[in-house]
């Protein structure tokens, strides 16, 4: 699925397309819409980078099924696992 979203709403906001994606995956985030690991995806950050704009914010991070899932996936790449 794909929204559209008007450049002069952009414009008026003063914000970017990258700031306007992590804006909503943030918000879908706190209100346990979407894990860390879709939420991330979304704004386009690694795991570390999504957790630290959390910190950055004072936004507390819950770890889920999905989290756990994503974290054995990414060491199973990295041969950790």
């Amino acid at each position: 699925m794909n929204i559209v979203i008007p450049d002069d709403v952009i414009r008026t906001a003063k914000i970017s397309e990258a700031e306007l994606k992590l804006e909503i995956a943030i918000l879908l985030f706190q209100q346990k819409k979407i894990g860390t690991g879709k939420a991330r995806q979304l704004a386009g950050l690694n795991l570390i980078e999504f957790r630290q704009e959390l910190a950055r914010r004072n936004i507390c991070v819950h770890y889920d099924v999905e989290d756990l899932q994503a974290d054995l996936k990414t060491l199973q790449e990295a041969g950790e696992l």
